[in-house]
């Protein structure tokens, strides 16, 4: 059902602006790039790094914006609302002209340095076996009701976000797994929101390049708990940020961990690709077996099993969902499969999550771990050290490129290598198809080869092109030749005998 749209005069009374011009013009969608700017939607004007939205205002104005928001009185021929800061309003603004859809749709917020991805994955899957109508909002994809939405940022500029919840309400979903970053805390990106359920995962060190330093990083985190209308928080309180948030916070709470209410015991890995354990909650035990390895990924499960919960699922219809949730694409996804090696493509890229997947590794070989990694470019550099340090413990550490994009693959590779245990086994090869072949290559029988920091995606960034790239194809290659390999030095050694 589209919105029925809202006067410019609600709109301006609804954020405190001041309205110029005629106040009964319907706007039925907000926006905050010209380019999408249509007949009937208010245009706001946002001063950004690069550019000002007010220089926008005549293309948007000719393309069919009915309205326009400012933060200074402008020079435009229609109604226009003013407001001290346009960034701040934006998603009020399309909340209200989208009749507040967080209200009719139960939106879990989920932020963290990682494990985002995974929990809302995590949470989609089980609330859907559990017969709900899911929407996803995140990294990967977008889905609303099964259907997969084009997106380009992990959460989505507040017009967009407000636009897509209002979708995903008409088309009859009932809830909403939500990446929330850290940059769309800081610049607003949900504002407009309520959140049924929010979920933090942990903080380590990323995104310094954006907000400066950790203690900025953590306040950014932090303002989804303190800044929105929320119903309960769930909080992982094994991570020392986590403990100190569930510490202070004053509102419904289910604590996440070691102590708290909801807590995983008794684990039993028992492949590759599937661990036994118990879960504890206040409303009852699951013994399971889950398609999921690793501690950090059993803690992101029980993270989505306690934010559905809180989010009204009963705990039956949860415990029953948790075998068979769905794989996440790119974490710690097993590529090989009937391999002597176990290959694993993981998005890592931070030093913990780096420091983590080789932990994860380590319990499952039955050898050797060899582990992969680069660093992206044009991103926090202060990481690229500890990330070197955090690969060390590997048997074999491999560095490579990431996604250069604007810098110099060299440069980069240089200050990951910096942080490496000078007395650790390592090799550099900047070619990542290259250095993935030498990895996979060599393995031997009950290794781990690890290929971390790009998980899902597609086509690796080098400057000012983008090339086709997925580890995960690349890996199937590598794997492909040296099967062929393998059973030419077999067929080889039979002929010699």
């Amino acid at each position: 059902m589209a919105s029925s749209g809202k006067t410019v005069a609600m709109l301006a009374d609804h954020v405190g602006g001041t309205l110029i011009g005629r106040p009964d013009r319907v706007v039925r969608d907000v926006t905050h790039d010209s380019r999408q700017a249509r007949a009937g939607m208010l245009f706001v004007a946002i001063r950004g790094e690069r550019a000002d939205g007010h220089t926008f205002l005549p293309s948007a104005i000719q393309a069919g914006a009915v309205a326009v928001c400012v933060d200074h009185e402008s020079d435009v021929a229609v109604p226009q609302i003013v407001v001290d800061d346009t960034r701040a309003v934006l998603g009020e603004l399309a909340a209200a002209v989208h009749d507040h859809p967080s209200v009719a749709v139960d939106v879990i917020g989920v932020t963290g340095t990682n494990g985002k991805t995974t929990v809302t994955h995590f949470v989609e899957s089980i609330a859907r076996h559990a017969g709900k109508v899911t929407g996803l909002i995140g990294t990967i994809h977008t889905r609303s009701a099964g259907s997969t939405i084009p997106a380009t940022l992990t959460t989505p500029e507040a017009s967009d976000f407000q636009r897509l919840l209002a979708r995903m309400r008409d088309e009859g979903v009932s809830l909403v797994a939500a990446e929330v970053s850290s940059h769309a805390l800081e610049l607003g990106r949900v504002r407009g929101t309520r959140f049924a359920v929010a979920a933090f995962t942990n903080l380590s060190q990323d995104h310094l390049d954006f907000h400066g330093d950790m203690a900025s990083y953590l306040s950014a985190k932090k303002r989804l708990f303190t800044e929105y209308e929320l119903g309960t928080a769930v909080v992982n309180v094994d991570d020392p940020a986590g403990a100190e948030l569930a510490a202070t916070y004053e509102g419904e709470l289910l604590e996440v961990g070691r102590g708290g209410q909801v807590s995983i015991h008794h684990v039993e890995p028992l492949d590759a690709g599937h661990t036994r354990l118990h879960l504890e909650t206040p409303w009852g035990l699951a013994n399971v077996s889950v398609p999921v390895v690793g501690r950090f990924n059993l803690s992101n499960l029980a993270v989505a099993a306690a934010c559905c919960v809180a989010a009204g699922i009963e705990f039956t219809a949860v415990a029953d969902a948790l075998p068979h949730v769905a794989a996440v694409p790119g974490r710690f996804e097993v590529v090989s499969e009937d391999d002597p090696i176990t290959v694993v493509v993981d998005y890592a890229h931070t030093p913990e999550a780096v420091a983590t997947a080789v932990e994860t590794g380590r319990q499952l070989s039955r050898g050797r771990v060899i582990a992969l990694i680069g660093a992206g470019g044009d991103r926090d550099r202060a990481k690229r050290p500890a990330m070197g340090a955090a690969i060390s413990s590997a048997d074999l550490a491999v560095i490579t490129s990431d996604n250069p994009r604007s810098e110099d693959p060299d440069e980069i590779a240089k200050a990951v290598l910096s942080g490496i245990d000078p007395l650790s086994d390592h090799l550099l090869e900047l070619d990542r198809r290259r250095a993935i072949d030498l990895a996979v290559g060599a393995a031997e029988n009950g290794d781990v080869v690890l290929i971390l920091g790009r998980g899902h995606e597609r086509e690796q960034d080098l400057g000012s092109e983008r090339i086709p790239f997925d580890d995960r194809e690349v890996a199937t290659e590598s794997l492909h030749r040296r099967r062929r390999s393998a059973g030419n030095d077999h067929e080889s050694g039979s002929m010699s005998q």
